[in-house]
């Protein structure tokens, strides 16, 4: 039940929004997602369960708006602004977030689902009345370590700009990625403006296309797009 299983992720994720998770209970998440607490053990198999479906599908926003980032508004655009984009949703993105921000720099805070109950334990025979419930939570795959998610970001993003990069071969693109989803996350450690860190991404970037020695030649440096 794809609807059920959104509306009961949406409730999850209020709860927490209101206090911590050890404080959140199944009864009452099912009771704010219109559904019964046994639709909620058939969906997740516990609150173990709920709680990395939970992580996991707020990593998986995350990710789809880096990808957003990077593409919008179609046609034809300047890299090194997509990337800043990029930079900019993720630091917002962290700010807003707390299990975005937990996922990308594997700091939990305590109000937050205990990270290391987040892995599925191994399967193991049930005579539950929920076995398929129980064995989904199980065998879910585990959470993307931020060093996963950070290659999960620069790996999008090469990507995505390989046909549009001008100052240099791949290896420039993925130095230039990778430098630019590094640099989002020194801001979402050390908090700044969001704003801030494309000016920094811009100024890493046309550094970097000076100093290659691919660079097509007169190519456009990244530029600021109007305000």
């Amino acid at each position: 039940m794809p609807a059920a299983r959104e509306s009961l992720l949406d409730a999850a994720y209020t709860a927490l929004a209101g206090g911590s998770w050890a404080a959140v209970r199944m009864v009452d998440v099912a009771t704010a997602a219109g559904v019964s607490r046994q639709t909620l053990y058939n969906e997740f198999g516990g609150k173990d369960g709920l709680a990395r479906a939970l992580v996991r599908r707020e990593a998986d926003a995350y990710l789809s708006g880096v990808e957003q980032a990077l593409t919008q508004p179609p046609g034809p655009a300047d890299p090194g602004e997509r990337l800043a984009a990029a930079a900019v949703w993720t630091v917002r993105a962290a700010t807003e977030n707390p299990l975005v921000r937990a996922v990308l720099t594997g700091c939990w805070e305590d109000r937050l689902p205990a990270p290391l109950r987040l892995d599925p334990a191994p399967p193991r025979p049930s005579r539950s009345l929920r076995p398929r419930a129980a064995e989904r939570a199980e065998t879910m795959a585990p959470l993307p370590s931020p060093v996963e998610l950070l290659g999960q970001v620069r790996e999008r993003s090469v990507r995505l700009l390989a046909s549009q990069w001008p100052w240099g071969g791949p290896g420039e693109l993925v130095r230039a990625c990778d430098t630019a989803a590094r640099l989002a996350l020194a801001y979402v450690v050390a908090p700044a403006p969001a704003a801030d860190v494309a000016t920094v991404v811009r100024g890493a970037l046309a550094s970097a296309a000076l100093s290659a020695p691919s660079r097509r030649a007169g190519a456009l440096l990244p530029r600021r797009s109007p305000e």
